[in-house]
């Protein structure tokens, strides 16, 4: 089988999954959830034969003409690609296996595994993608897919209401995504990866700060980055695995995948607005994380830092431009920005999905309570959990020698070397990352049950025990350099290093602000039923609440006050002008005409006489020259 029948046929197979249950499968939980486990696991071994096979190829045929406007789907399989298919198969099928026993008593596990199965299928695609036309098409199948898995508990209104802020909020983003794509194609004439990259080489591709600008809304709307990000928190009302799937490993890391292909295009304005954008999201989701007691939010507003951390890392460095005046040359040159927000974004992958999936063995033990402060004492009761849930911790806050040690890492240098506010921000950052990291650990595992709940909870089985297990091991070993050029090629060779005495100074600022943050926590709270914060400093407390409820006030406020009063005003001119004027306005005027028109036939002779006299003598008027 050649490499592109093995992408196709990894590309399909989840569709076929998701189509078997869909059309015969919606009353049968047990078998779909074993089909679509067994398409991801055919999914993981065909994505790891082919990446490991050393195979890179380009592939594409033309799908749809319109004059001289064509649109392609095809393949674009290199080291990047190959990267985010090993994250995306290897731990989507771990989710899968973790979710047949997370799911195993809910009535609806059908339409899930069904939902995850979509999913697949259009994250595979936007992975495979060699244009952006397809990357669309793909990237809102994910959307939709997103929406079907947020909303899978239908009789909670809170979960309907979090999957309909998501696709609208996504919309947005999608909407400048969109808009760029068209440019892009206006200005180059094609929207093909490998197309840009020649123009660029030839120094004839058209730079624009509007269109990576556009193309990045998409990004910001995916990955969740400020003023788009306030519907990832309230998507954690979707089940477990789905949270862990698409709100940590895999959909919210397309957005930075996605920049990563589109390298070409980038301009030192576009990627100077890249940067602050996610440097300032890194800090104000890890604030908010502070004051989160539900235990899959603190994830959540950790996911949002992160990713920041990966938007600021691209916009950092990602590229080298030198271009002379009034354009005439343009140079885009391959730097570390692209190698560490892909080395953060694997390893982020790893242990946040291990977290994920840890909280959701958590909340399984716990007879599905959620609250941290109503937890405790678990670290007896499950010990697997608990060994695997504190490797995830220590990945994330860059404990030495684990994964998010050297990803971590890699970003600060490059920090430390491109713009110093910025290196102070994500420093900032990781202080606060141990630290609210830390608080819900201890909370979460170590003194006494405070709820029935935490006093019956027990260790999970084996089926979501095993998935922890594997991707502790990740956890651990994915940094490693051996590891990681394994499995992201040329990709890790971008990975920044840094030597002698700004290695020494990357190493002294990485542990003190985790030992700072970790032994911060540790100090302050305490594995009690209160927040430690709220009692002793209640003003900061509803400071970093309100930071919180801060966008969803503004968007709330703008919806009501402005968008609907804007959208009475026009419905109001509608029905005065439109309704009014143009539509019954025309349609009584020609009724007019034509009641005018019916009084002159009367069936009289005289009159028909009358009226022809009438008319010869202004036509002889006319001839005449009167008028």
């Amino acid at each position: 089988m050649s490499p592109a029948q093995t992408a196709t046929l990894i590309l399909l197979t989840p569709l076929a999954s998701a189509a078997l249950i869909a059309l015969f499968l919606r009353k049968q939980g047990a078998l779909a959830s074993w089909i679509s486990t067994a398409a991801a696991g055919v999914i993981a071994v065909l994505s790891l034969q082919l990446i490991f096979s050393g195979t890179r190829f380009e592939e594409s045929m033309e799908w749809l003409r319109l004059g001289d406007f064509a649109i392609s789907i095809g393949f674009k399989f290199n080291d990047l690609a190959a990267l985010m298919l090993f994250v995306v198969s290897f731990v989507g099928f771990l989710i899968h296996l973790f979710s047949l026993g997370y799911m195993h008593d809910d009535k609806a596990r059908a339409r899930f595994f069904g939902g995850l199965s979509i999913f697949m299928f259009s994250m595979l695609g936007i992975v495979l993608a060699d244009n952006l036309f397809m990357i669309f098409i793909f990237w809102e199948l994910v959307g939709f897919s997103s929406w079907l898995l947020i909303n899978h508990y239908h009789e909670k209104q809170s979960a309907a209401d979090a999957s309909k802020k998501a696709f609208i909020v996504n919309r947005v983003g999608d909407f400048g995504f969109l808009l760029g794509i068209v440019m892009c194609y206006w200005a180059n004439g094609t929207v093909n990866f490998s197309r840009l990259d020649e123009l660029g080489a030839a120094n004839s591709l058209v730079y624009s700060t509007a269109i990576p600008l556009l193309l990045f809304m998409g990004a910001m709307g995916k990955s969740a980055q400020m003023p788009l990000h306030v519907w990832l928190p309230d998507a954690m009302e979707g089940p477990t695995p789905v949270s862990a799937l698409i709100h940590a490993a895999t959909m919210v890391a397309a957005g930075i995948f996605m920049l990563c292909r589109i390298n070409v295009l980038m301009v030192t304005d576009a990627l100077n607005a890249i940067m602050w954008i996610g440097t300032i999201t890194a800090v104000y989701a890890a604030l908010c994380a502070i004051v989160q007691r539900d235990i899959k939010k603190v994830l959540a507003y950790s996911t949002l830092s992160q990713l920041g951390y990966m938007v600021a890392a691209f916009g950092l460095g990602s590229l080298a431009i030198t271009h002379e005046m009034g354009g005439a040359a343009h140079s885009v040159v391959l730097a570390a920005g692209v190698g560490a927000a892909m080395f953060h974004l694997v390893t982020h992958a790893f242990f946040k999905a291990l977290m994920f999936l840890g909280s959701g063995s958590v909340i399984h033990g716990c007879h599905h309570e959620q609250d941290i402060f109503r937890m405790g004492g678990l670290a007896k009761k499950m010990p697997v959990t608990f060994v695997t849930f504190t490797i995830g911790v220590l990945a994330i806050i860059g404990f030495p020698f684990l994964a998010g040690f050297f990803s971590k890492d890699a970003i600060l240098y490059l920090a430390m070397e491109k713009n110093t506010p910025v290196f102070v921000l994500l420093a900032f950052t990781a202080v606060v990352t141990s630290f609210y990291m830390v608080r819900m650990w201890r909370i979460v595992f170590f003194g006494e049950p405070r709820s029935d709940e935490a006093s019956h909870a027990h260790e999970s089985g084996f089926v979501m025990i095993l998935p922890l297990i594997l991707l502790a091991g990740l956890s651990i070993a994915g940094g490693y350099a051996g590891v990681f050029e394994k499995l992201a090629g040329e990709v890790a060779a971008l990975v920044p290093h840094a030597h002698g005495s700004a290695h020494t100074t990357i190493l002294i600022v990485s542990i003190a602000v985790m030992v700072i943050g970790a032994g911060s926590a540790l100090l302050f709270y305490k594995p009690v039923a209160t927040d430690a914060l709220e009692q002793k400093a209640p003003g900061a407390f509803r400071g970093l609440v309100s930071l919180k409820e801060s966008f969803d006030n503004l968007y709330n406020y703008y919806v009501a006050k402005v968008q609907q009063r804007f959208a009475m005003l026009i419905n109001f001119l509608e029905q005065i002008f439109l309704a009014g004027l143009v539509i019954r306005g025309v349609a009584g005027f020609v009724g007019l005409i034509g009641y005018g028109a019916r009084a002159l036939y009367t069936g009289s002779l005289h009159t028909y006489v009358y009226w022809f006299l009438l008319g010869a003598v202004l036509l002889w008027a006319f001839a005449a020259g009167v008028f």
